[in-house]
């Protein structure tokens, strides 16, 4: 069981405990008080749950984040004097640098109910927000702030919560990756959600998508199809948008490859490689379904087996036709979901002994476990870096900026997948509406889904993995 299953488990046994001890003190007060009381207590009860306690925050917000950065890393000497940030007399900061400043938030009483966050201002304006009742070290993202910095305009103000403390800023020398570029997808959008920034400006860019991403096709079902043709439908079109949306960044159709795998059989795919793992709902055991769009042919065609096997033998066609200096794969401790973990274990396991090695590997987190709604704040903001509680791991952040206009044509990217067009259920609704008015949080302009919020954004978080030699 991963480490986000068993906190969810943790989350809902709590959650059982807590209503049915509710449900015993409602009926206690029917009998003794009033009959009406109980029912107006739990409708109130509801929108409180609703507005302040549905995130999943899987930790305490008075807990410090835990960041190791690499030994060496430049640290400039700053200051935080009445808002303002300066830089130690002489201090030169590198151009482009991803630039981390860490200090001590604490959140005021009314940031317990509004989110509190830091207003950057004297340079890029800019909000990063933290969790509600916020207390601990964090971590803000100045990349964009250097040349602000460097002039002593740059400064902080907390809404809703203190800067407490001298700050620490880290300055990280990004390495090239305006180069050739391959992003590996485990599904459709992934690689739009983590990097159409990085790919739509590179030199070179290779889409590869790794599964078809065909199950919990329930809105399709409600066109009159079956199980099975509805998982059918979703596949061919998450297919599709695999081939065809990157094109919207410039990236040729022979760039872009669907490998046609299915969606949450990776896992089971490794750990018994050359035993075929068939699709769980579209009633398929052959890829060749979801693959017909490629521009060329790859080892898994031959028998369209969907085997850990095939996977490895297509991933290393793949990279020595492409020969990518940058490869961008899900984060392999950051990211919980089962497919992008494979992924990642994948990507690695098809390099081992190959003629062609990356010179870079950047990882990417477009899951968390234990907070689903990071990155915290509202699209168009800055992004603060996530919570990670093991100091024992080394961690080194690449932040690139996404202009507004880049920002836009990402919006509209994720807006042709397929899979972020259904409207949410209508519990979501409400509760965005709720929040709405009792909280200040609103829907990003571009799309209901909430990954439209989470990721179009003023930054792209990634991450430099080990490095790997060239050969």
């Amino acid at each position: 069981m991963s480490r986000k299953q068993q906190l969810l488990r943790r989350h809902r046994r709590n959650k059982r405990v807590g209503l049915l001890l509710a449900l015993v003190v409602l009926v206690v007060l029917g009998v003794t008080v009033a009959w009406w009381l109980p029912l107006v207590l739990a409708v109130l009860g509801w929108i409180a749950h609703e507005a302040w306690f549905a995130d999943h925050l899987f930790y305490s917000p008075r807990e410090d984040y835990q960041y190791s950065f690499p030994p060496f890393t430049q640290q400039p000497k700053v200051h935080l004097n009445a808002g303002r940030l300066r830089l130690d007399e002489g201090v030169i900061l590198d151009e482009g640098a991803t630039l981390i400043l860490a200090l001590r938030i604490k959140s005021t009483w009314l940031g317990r109910f509004i989110d509190p966050l830091v207003e950057l201002s004297g340079g890029e304006r800019d909000l990063q927000t933290f969790e509600r009742g916020v207390d601990g070290l964090r971590y803000l993202n100045l990349s964009e702030q250097g040349p602000a910095l460097s002039r002593g305009e740059l400064r902080l103000r907390g809404r809703h919560c203190r800067l407490l403390g001298e700050p620490t800023l880290w300055s990280f020398t990004p390495p090239p990756v305006q180069q050739r570029v391959m992003v590996i997808a485990p599904h459709a959008d992934d690689a739009e959600l983590a990097a159409y920034g990085l790919y739509s400006q590179a030199d070179e860019a290779w889409i590869v998508t790794l599964t078809a991403g065909e199950i919990e096709a329930g809105h399709y079902q409600k066109m009159g199809l079956d199980s099975v043709e509805a998982a059918r439908l979703k596949g061919r079109l998450r297919a599709w948008d695999s081939i065809a949306v990157p094109r919207w960044a410039g990236v040729p159709e022979a760039h872009c490859v669907q490998l046609g795998y299915f969606c949450l059989q990776l896992a089971a795919m490794q750990a018994a490689p050359s035993q075929p793992q068939g699709s769980r709902e579209a009633g398929l055991s052959d890829t060749r379904l979801f693959r017909q769009l490629n521009p060329f042919a790859l080892p898994g065609d031959a028998d369209g087996a969907p085997t850990w096997n095939n996977l490895l033998a297509d991933l290393r066609e793949l990279l020595l036709k492409a020969r990518p200096e940058v490869i961008v794969l899900p984060h392999p401790t950051l990211d919980p979901h089962p497919d992008h973990l494979c992924a990642h274990h994948a990507v690695l396991q098809a390099l081992e002994g190959l003629a062609w090695q990356p010179t870079t590997l950047l990882g990417y987190a477009n899951h968390l476990h234990d907070n689903d709604r990071w990155p915290m704040g509202n699209a168009g903001d800055g992004v603060a870096l996530p919570p990670v509680f093991d100091p024992d791991r080394l961690m080194q952040p690449l932040s690139l900026p996404l202009p507004l206009a880049v920002q836009r044509d990402k919006a509209m990217a994720l807006g042709m997948m397929h899979d972020l067009q259904p409207p949410a259920p209508l519990k979501r609704r409400l509760r965005r509406l709720i929040q709405y008015v009792l909280t200040r949080r609103v829907r990003s302009v571009y799309g209901e889904n909430d990954f439209f919020r989470k990721t179009v954004r003023r930054h792209e978080l990634l991450w430099l993995l080990t490095p790997v030699k060239h050969r």
